[in-house]
């Protein structure tokens, strides 16, 4: 080979320098790696912006205003009352004395009857009634009585409703208003935290001031409790089966195929499904937790099933090689070494179908559960399986179905509630595969 063709061969750049096709490449890098984090920065600027908004219209449903009257019952007033043919009415009327009191006392003078106390705080005769009869030892002492605003009056303080917007109904009048502002002046009516939202159960279309999403936490709890128990020990045995024990055949292949296929339906499939076998065939109770866990069950099952799947085969074949090599027999190279190993993502991936099962409100349309009115806690541990409830998605689905704005922000609190259990149900599955997780 001759100088001239050897120089003609010899290449265009260096390691210290930089040819033109190395430069394309590296820009076109830089522009992977720009788009990479435009998307991620894009993703969190919609996350942080849903955030805000759930928390901004939720944060109201922790609060209420409670107007908050101290008086002194005597024991003539107190028999006076109960010989009364309309107890309380009495009882009403004794509480207005010492309202009017209290406001004149800060030199307030507003005028106002039954029918405005009634307007704003609703029922306030039975209330006082059913304390001093479950508490005699309190009559002739000063009690502090903290009573629940009309929801209209509590959407006065929440900004939902105006002078400008109220009409005079049966249910808030133009004139009431100067009272609310006057208890206001005077200290009486206040901001609170709402424990009987965290607490309490649904009220009905006509007290949103009073509605909880107690009972129907409950009940969603009794769900998740079949869901974990059916689902888990039914989806590891399925996915054991299939990947260490079944032979490869057509007829695998097909039950391969079938469960990919059931982890993409919709989940309203389920519920018409369960809504024909479990409550017209198998008559089971409506709207009851029970029925809806055996529904999140089949729904739940081909995610448990493929994540298990999916942990068994990240196990190194060395592992089964190496114990069936020192005699052990195929189910306890299974049961002892693969199935340990393959634990945290089984775990992980049982609570990530849970937790999407926990957020379903389609199966549950179909089997009842959001037409309920939850309005009580389960008697025992079996009426909390077979008695008639709601669950939180469905809660917070009827909430959003009805017209008053007060229940609209029922449901962006319940929100918020049920994103609080899907963060701790994904913690749990964080802190379980760290405990389990062992490194080969």
């Amino acid at each position: 080979m001759t100088d001239v063709s050897m120089e003609s061969a010899a290449p265009r750049g260096t390691l210290t320098t930089v040819d033109a096709r190395t430069k394309k490449r590296n820009a076109a890098e830089k522009r992977f790696r720009a788009y990479g984090l435009t998307a991620i920065v894009i993703g969190l600027f919609f996350l942080v912006v849903l955030a805000v908004s759930i928390i901004r219209s939720g944060l109201p449903a922790f609060t209420q205003t409670v107007v908050e009257v101290e008086f002194t019952l005597t024991q003539e007033q107190f028999d006076e009352a109960e010989s009364q043919l309309l107890k309380t009415k009495a009882y009403e009327n004794i509480f207005i004395a010492a309202l009017q009191s209290q406001l004149e006392q800060r030199g307030l003078n507003v005028a106002f009857d039954a029918a405005a106390i009634e307007r704003l705080l609703g029922k306030t005769g039975g209330t006082i009634r059913e304390y001093f009869r479950a508490n005699p030892d309190r009559i002739g002492t000063p009690v502090s009585f903290e009573l629940a605003a009309s929801s209209r009056v509590d959407g006065y303080f929440k900004g939902r409703v105006t002078r400008d917007s109220v009409v005079d109904s049966r249910f808030l009048m133009v004139t009431d208003l100067d009272l609310v502002d006057a208890l206001y002046d005077a200290g009486i009516i206040k901001s609170a935290f709402n424990w009987n939202f965290i607490t309490g159960a649904d009220t009905g279309v006509d007290n949103p001031g009073g509605a909880g999403i107690g009972v129907a936490v409950i009940g969603s709890f009794f769900m998740m409790l079949v869901v974990l128990v059916l689902s888990l020990p039914i989806g590891v045995a399925a996915s054991i089966y299939l990947e260490e024990f079944a032979p490869k055949n057509w007829f695998t292949d097909l039950i391969e195929v079938n469960i990919s296929n059931l982890a993409a339906v919709p989940s309203i499939v389920f519920g018409i499904l369960g809504l024909a076998v479990f409550i017209q065939f198998m008559h089971l109770p409506q709207s009851a937790p029970l029925v809806g866990g055996l529904v999140l069950t089949l729904m739940t099952l081909p995610t448990i099933i493929i994540s298990t799947r999916a942990s068994l085969k990240a196990v190194p074949p060395s592992i089964r090689e190496a114990a069936l090599g020192v005699g052990a027999s195929k189910m306890q190279t299974v049961f002892h070494h693969v199935l340990p190993l393959a634990a945290p993502g089984i775990l992980t991936g049982t609570i990530i179908g849970l937790a999407q099962a926990l957020g379903e409100t389609a199966p549950l349309l179909l089997i009842g559960m959001v037409g309920y009115i939850a309005r009580a806690y389960p008697e025992g541990v079996v009426s909390g399986f077979i008695d008639p409830n709601s669950a939180m998605p469905a809660q917070i689905y009827t909430w959003a179905a009805r017209a008053d704005a007060g229940f609209y922000e029922k449901a962006w609190g319940g929100i918020i509630i049920l994103l609080l259990f899907l963060l701790t149900m994904n913690l749990i599955a964080i802190i379980l595969r760290r405990r389990f997780e062992r490194r080969w």
